[in-house]
């Protein structure tokens, strides 16, 4: 499946306050998987693992001060994990 289509199935109430046909997913990225770490459900995480890799979900979580310390533990373990990381 293409990036674009992985996109459209990001569950919408993450952003909920942004136009979604105009909301650009590389650009703000940063923004998506804060939202993900925060509130997002299993797809969700699934799907930013397959768009953004490991890399940048953890350094997102990492650097963003939008997330707890416990935000952050949770990602560094859940990345690793098989339920988002089919090789984890």
């Amino acid at each position: 499946m293409s990036k674009q289509k992985l996109h459209l199935e990001i569950s919408p109430y993450l952003l909920w306050e942004y136009d979604l046909a105009t909301f650009d997913f590389d650009q703000s990225k940063e923004v998506l998987i804060e939202r993900i770490i925060q509130r997002g459900n299993l797809k969700d995480w699934q799907i930013a693992f397959a768009i953004y890799g490991k890399g940048a979900l953890l350094h997102t979580a990492q650097y963003s001060k939008q997330l707890s310390e416990r935000e952050r533990n949770f990602t560094k373990i859940l990345v690793d994990s098989p339920l988002i990381n089919s090789k984890g």
